[in-house]
């Protein structure tokens, strides 16, 4: 019974990995097993389900709609697996097992460094598998079951169940090229409120960030001149580097950007509410002993 059951969970993660990446050779090399062993491994769970949980050929993989169906009910059971095996571990015993965390490439160097290096030594049998993305998107994996973990600025409020334990704080700034080719750089100093409608703009394209900036505009009654609208903070330093407009980011991305020292901070009043960044996960994720002791590093950092 025993095996069986480990070998149900390893499929089901198998077929998770499979889902987030849809694709055999990433997928496979996550989890580990030659793609031929992965695929049969999904033909056997799709014959078990009679379905068909992925559409496939020889250049893309998706979800059918039984696929994504079935994702839910594989995160959920992997979830309770995880649990009840953590439930019957004796507490003295080592932690070991993984745990999933989301985050941007920024937040992975600049907050994610200095919790693995406090983690990693009490507990070096834990295995961290992390995932990096749009910062925007973390709350919706973490509610939708695709990481544990994630490292993210806290919106106005909360979906239920989410809880956030803050880290640091990151201004907002608005940031200009040093030098530009295409538009005059007294363009990218504007001197009164009229001037701002003249000033080409590098927004995000959503998101708390870009929130705060529209109704920063609205605040002073100009609309603003949108030259793009990107997705994720680092590619906006990368317009702004390249002379192309003015854009707004957390100080904590220019901190960590290749191109600082392309780009300068505008002294701009009123100045914008600050990022207030820290962990998320869901409440019930804290019965993990994993997710506990990491959510708990903050416990430790403040006392």
């Amino acid at each position: 019974m025993s095996e069986a059951n480990d070998v149900d969970i390893r499929t089901l993660k198998h077929f998770i990995v499979l889902a987030e990446t849809l694709h055999f050779g990433r997928a496979s090399a996550t989890v580990n097993i030659s793609t031929s062993a992965l695929s049969r491994n999904i033909r056997q769970l799709e014959t078990e389900l009679h379905t068909t949980l992925f559409d496939r050929d020889n250049r893309s993989v998706a979800l059918t709609p039984e696929g994504r169906t079935f994702l839910g009910y594989a995160r959920n059971a992997v979830q309770q697996w995880d649990q009840i095996r953590y439930d019957l571990t004796d507490p003295a015993d080592q932690l070991s097992g993984e745990m999933s965390l989301y985050c941007s490439v920024t937040a992975s160097h600049s907050i994610l460094v200095d919790l693995l290096n406090r983690f990693r030594p009490a507990h070096p049998e834990v295995e961290i598998m992390l995932q990096t993305g749009d910062p925007e998107h973390a709350i919706d994996r973490i509610v939708a079951l695709n990481e544990e973990v994630a490292i993210a600025a806290r919106p106005e409020t909360l979906p239920p169940g989410v809880l956030f334990k803050p880290i640091t704080e990151s201004p907002l700034v608005f940031v200009a090229p040093e030098e530009s080719a295409e538009i005059p750089t007294a363009q990218f100093n504007p001197a009164t409120t009229d001037d701002w409608s003249e000033v080409p703009m590098i927004l995000a394209v959503g998101g708390i960030a870009r929130r705060r900036v529209d109704a920063w505009f609205d605040s002073l009654g100009v609309r603003p001149q949108i030259y793009a609208q990107v997705a994720g903070n680092e590619a906006i330093v990368s317009m702004v580097s390249l002379g192309l407009g003015v854009g707004v980011v957390p100080k904590i991305v220019l901190d960590n950007s290749p191109h600082a020292t392309s780009v300068r901070v505008l002294d701009v009043e009123p100045a914008l509410t600050p990022y207030d960044l820290g962990l998320f996960t869901l409440q019930r994720h804290l019965k993990n002993p994993l997710v506990d002791a990491f959510w708990a590093l903050l416990d430790s950092a403040a006392s």
